[in-house]
């Protein structure tokens, strides 16, 4: 490669890889070599599936064959592949990653005889790219209060489960919780203390759920869990330990200190059940009968 060209190759902030038809590299630019930790040297006249054993799949080398023989391009969008050089992300930003997001193109070189002699393969790290639109995706799904699910991401993922249950028999249970004589809570000590009791209520219900629980807020202090694979027995349990869990703080904040508790209503998907607005309505039927009942109770339609 010319000198002139190859500072330029070499400055680019892209990957850039040549390959000829048997898939040796005949180009690794310094982007490449900085992130793979693999010089330039050393991978140069090999063949690249020698270093990167999970590019010898049939897609991969479909698509490449394809180009050699017609000389299209080829793109490799992030939001289907993720990447195809498993690097490691380079930035904070990639902390959610275990691997350095990419979107990639594959395009041919063709020589004096228009015979088309190698590809090139870019690489383009997109991995800040994809964390800033998780993190607004994110944003969208969250009651900006409590940290939350919203009421809109709550029912979709309902909606989801309920047709898992409907396809795989998978049970399904939901619980929904408030927060006792919330109003009076506000009246007497003030709308930043109710803010403050939301937001503990919230943080000690979710600290005992699982990664497949959605807890989300369902109305002013009112708020909603969906637990998938889990029997009634198990959601009842689950609902006392976090009673419990909320009945034995004591509330301090900005000069106010009270003991809150929580009531909630347990129910579990069945056959009679034939939309989402039926569970809830068996979930919240009975909260308002372990409310009727004095509070700080757990209550379940089928018990």
């Amino acid at each position: 490669m010319n000198k002139i060209p190859e500072q330029i190759c070499n400055s680019i902030n892209l990957g850039l890889v040549i390959l000829d038809a048997e898939f040796k590299v005949h180009y690794w630019n310094q982007w490449m070599e900085m992130n793979s930790g693999i010089p330039a040297g050393d991978i140069t006249g090999s063949v690249l599936f020698d270093y990167f054993p999970n590019l010898n799949n049939r897609k991969f080398l479909r698509n490449c064959k394809s180009i050699f023989a017609f000389g299209n391009f080829c793109f490799l969008s992030q939001k289907l592949h993720h990447y195809i050089f498993p690097f490691r992300p380079v930035s904070s930003f990639g902390l959610q990653f275990d691997y350095m997001q990419q979107s990639c193109s594959i395009f041919p070189i063709r020589n004096g005889n228009e015979k088309i002699e190698y590809i090139c393969i870019t690489v383009r790290d997109v991995t800040e790219i994809v964390a800033y639109e998780h993190k607004l995706l994110d944003a969208t799904r969250r009651d900006y209060l409590t940290g939350s699910f919203n009421r809109k991401y709550l029912e979709d993922k309902l909606r989801e489960e309920f047709e898992r249950h409907r396809r795989y028999g998978a049970p399904l249970c939901l619980i929904i919780f408030d927060i006792d004589n919330f109003k009076n809570v506000n009246d007497s000590c003030g709308h930043l203390y109710g803010d403050f009791v939301l937001r503990e209520v919230v943080a000690r219900v979710a600290s005992g759920l699982r990664t497949t629980d959605i807890l989300a807020r369902y109305g002013g202090e009112e708020f909603c869990g969906i637990l998938p694979e889990t029997s009634l027995k198990s959601a009842i349990e689950v609902a006392e330990r976090f009673r419990e869990s909320i009945a034995s703080e004591e509330y301090r904040f900005h000069g106010h200190s009270r003991k809150i508790t929580i009531s909630l209503g347990v129910a579990a998907l069945d056959k009679n059940i034939t939309n989402t607005d039926m569970f809830f309505k068996k979930a919240d039927d009975a909260l308002y009968t372990a409310k009727r009942e004095g509070k700080n109770k757990v209550r379940s339609a089928d018990h």
